[in-house]
C-alpha cells in the first residue's frame, strides 16, 4: 500500500473518533456528506452556514453555504484552517479533501480543515453564461492564440464582445454575476469563522488566486487574523486595477528556459531531450520553431486540430508541476525530431474533441464561466474599444513571449465584461494584521513570480516570506525539509522565516516528493502513541 493510502486510512480512523466533536459555540450541524458526492476514505463531515446573498443590503436574502470538514488526526484540534486552491473558477471542497492529508502533515496534524466552493464555482451560486449546448461548443471551439494571424487580436476582441453578450442576454448571468466577487467571498470566510464558534479568528491557507482572496480578507479584516499562509502569490494590485496581470507572467519565459537548462543538467537518464546532443539554447530555439510551424500548419488528428493554442496550452499547464516534466520532455523530443507519423501517435491519446457534451469540456466551460465572473467582475477598469487595448497587448507581448497570446484571451473578456462585483476591495493592502502572515513562493514559478510575494509582503506589516529555490507553481510544489520546517513552525507557534533566508529544493527532474522529505525526517522508533508522533510519522505510518 502507498504511503499516501496509509495516511488516508489513518486519518479516516482518527477522524471517526473526532466526528462528534463540535465547539459548544458552533452553529454548524456537522453530519455525513451526501452519499457518492466525494470519493474518499476520509471520515469527512458536511454542514451549512447561511450567508447573505448581497452583503451590501441589510435586508438581503440568504443562501446556505455548503461546507466540508476534515477533522485533524490529533484531537482536540487547535482550530480550523480554511482553504482555497485558486483559479479563480475552481471549486474548493473536492480539492480540500484531496490535499488535506498532505496539508495536515505540514501543519503537524493539529488543525481541522474546512472548505467551501467560492461564489461562482461548484454549487455556490454558479454563473450560468449559457445552457445552450450550441453556444457552449462555439465558445470552447473558438479559443485561439492572439498570434495566429495579423487579424487574430481583433478577432479575439470580437470573441470577448460576443461571449459577454451571450452571458448577459442568452444565459442566466444577470441572476448571480454581481454577487460572486472576491470581497463577498472574504466576508463568507468570516461568516464561517463566526459559525465555527472557536476563537473568532481566521486561519487560512490559500494558493495562486487564493492568495488574492486571502490578502483581500486580511486587508478587510486585519483584526480577525490569526495565521494565514499565502502560497504562489498574485499581485492583488494588478488583479483589481490593471487591464492585464502583467506581473504574473514576468518570469514565465525564464521558467520556460529553465525547462531546458535543467534538463541538460539532469542528464538523459531523467530527461529524454538531454540525449539528443543539443544545447539547452538549441532545444529552446527548436521549440519556438515548432510553435511557428504549428501556427502556420496545424496537425489534424482525428476530430481535433492540434495548433499553436494546443501546444502553448500544453506548456502553460506543464510548467506548473515539475513531476510532468520528464514525460513532457519525451513528448517534445518526438514533436521536435520525430516523424509526423510518430508525432500523431504521441499526441493521439492527449486529444479530446471540444464537443459541448464532452464531460471534460463541460467542466472546462464551468471553470471558464467562473473565471470570467469572478476575475472580470472584480477588475475595476474597462475598455470600450479595441484600439484602447492595443497598448495593453503590446506591453503583454514585451512581458512574456510564451504567455502573451494565452493571457490575451482573459484580457479581452475582462475588458468588456458586462458586470461589476457588488463590492470590490478598494484599499491599498497596506495594513497591520492582528498576527503576522506568511507569504511563500518558488523562485522558478511561471505563473506567480516571487517578486509578487515581496510586493504583497511589503504591504502587510510584520509579514514573513518563505522563499524556496525550487520550480513549479506555489512553494508546495517543490518539497524540501527546510520549507516543511518553516511551514510547521508557523502553524505551530507563528514563527516566521529569517529575513533573506532561502530554502533549497531538489531539481525539477529529480522526482523528489513530500514522502521523500518525511522519510528523511522520520525517526526509526515508532513505539510511542500516534498522538505523540511527529506529523511526518503520521504520513509514513
Amino acid at each position: 500500500m502507498s504511503t499516501k493510502g496509509s495516511l488516508r486510512i489513518l486519518l479516516s480512523s482518527l477522524s471517526i473518533l473526532a466526528s462528534a466533536r463540535v465547539s459548544p459555540r458552533s452553529t454548524i450541524q456537522w453530519g455525513p456528506c451526501e452519499e457518492g458526492e466525494f470519493n474518499t476514505t476520509l471520515a469527512i463531515q458536511c454542514g451549512t452556514v447561511p450567508v447573505p446573498l448581497d452583503y451590501t443590503r441589510p435586508d438581503s436574502k440568504t443562501f446556505d453555504l455548503e461546507l466540508v470538514r476534515i477533522p485533524a488526526p490529533i484531537q482536540p484540534s487547535r482550530g480550523s484552517i480554511q482553504l482555497n486552491f485558486g483559479g479563480p473558477g475552481s471549486p474548493t471542497r473536492g480539492g480540500a479533501i484531496a490535499t488535506a492529508p498532505l496539508l495536515q502533515v505540514l501543519s503537524s496534524g493539529e488543525y481541522d480543515f474546512v472548505a467551501f466552493d467560492p461564489r461562482g464555482t461548484g454549487k455556490t451560486i454558479p454563473i450560468i453564461c449559457t445552457e445552450d449546448l450550441f453556444y457552449v461548443g462555439q465558445i470552447l471551439g473558438d479559443t485561439r492564440s492572439s498570434n495566429d494571424s495579423d487579424t487574430a487580436l481583433r478577432r479575439l476582441w470580437a470573441r470577448g464582445t460576443t461571449d459577454g453578450y451571450i452571458c448577459q442576454h442568452l444565459g442566466r448571468g444577470n441572476e448571480t454575476a454581481e454577487y460572486i466577487g472576491t470581497a463577498f467571498v472574504a466576508r463568507d470566510m468570516i461568516s464561517v469563522v463566526d459559525a465555527l464558534g472557536e476563537d473568532g479568528l481566521l486561519r487560512y491557507w490559500g494558493f495562486s488566486y487564493g492568495t488574492t482572496l486571502g490578502a483581500t480578507a486580511a486587508a478587510m479584516f486585519p483584526e480577525r487574523i490569526d495565521k494565514v499562509i499565502l502560497d504562489g502569490v498574485q499581485n492583488p494590485h494588478e488583479y483589481y486595477h490593471a487591464h492585464v496581470d502583467f506581473e504574473g507572467w514576468a518570469d514565465s519565459d525564464m521558467v520556460f528556459s529553465h525547462f531546458f537548462t535543467s534538463c541538460i543538467a539532469a542528464g538523459p537518464e531523467k530527461c529524454a531531450l538531454a540525449a539528443l546532443n543539443k544545447t539547452a539554447a538549441e532545444l529552446e530555439q527548436d521549440t519556438w520553431r515548432l510553435f511557428d510551424r504549428l501556427r502556420e500548419a496545424p496537425l489534424s488528428i482525428g476530430p481535433t486540430v492540434f495548433d499553436l493554442v494546443a501546444i502553448k496550452g500544453l506548456f502553460v499547464g506543464q510548467l506548473k508541476d515539475t513531476f510532468t516534466w520528464p514525460a513532457t520532455s519525451q513528448l517534445l523530443a518526438v514533436l521536435l525530431y520525430g516523424s509526423e507519423v510518430e508525432a500523431r501517435a504521441a499526441l493521439g491519446p492527449m486529444i479530446h474533441p471540444a464537443t459541448s457534451n464532452n464531460p471534460d469540456h463541460l467542466a472546462s466551460f464551468a471553470f471558464t464561466s467562473g473565471l470570467w465572473g469572478i476575475h472580470c467582475g472584480d477588475r475595476i477598469p474597462r475598455l470600450a474599444f479595441f484600439e484602447e487595448a492595443i497598448p495593453e497587448f503590446t506591453r503583454l507581448a514585451e512581458t512574456s513571449r510564451l504567455m502573451s497570446d494565452v493571457a490575451a484571451w482573459v484580457t479581452v473578456h475582462c475588458a468588456q465584461w458586462p458586470w461589476h462585483a457588488k463590492e470590490t476591495y478598494m484599499g491599498d493592502f497596506n495594513v497591520k494584521t492582528k498576527n503576522p502572515i506568511l507569504i511563500a513562493g518558488n523562485i522558478f514559478d511561471a505563473h506567480t513570480p516571487i517578486r509578487s510575494a515581496h510586493n504583497v509582503s511589503a504591504g502587510f506589516e510584520g509579514s514573513g516570506i518563505l522563499t524556496v529555490n525550487g520550480t513549479g507553481h506555489c512553494a508546495l510544489s517543490a518539497p524540501s525539509e527546510c520549507s516543511f520546517a518553516s511551514i510547521a513552525a508557523y502553524w505551530g507557534n507563528g514563527t516566521l522565516p529569517e529575513p533573506g533566508s532561502v530554502c533549497q529544493a531538489a531539481g525539477p527532474y529529480d522526482g523528489h516528493t513530500w514522502t521523500d522529505v518525511f522519510a528523511a525526517l522520520a525517526p526509526t522508533n515508532k513505539t510511542e502513541p500516534l498522538e505523540k508522533r511527529g506529523a511526518y510519522r503520521l504520513w509514513l505510518s
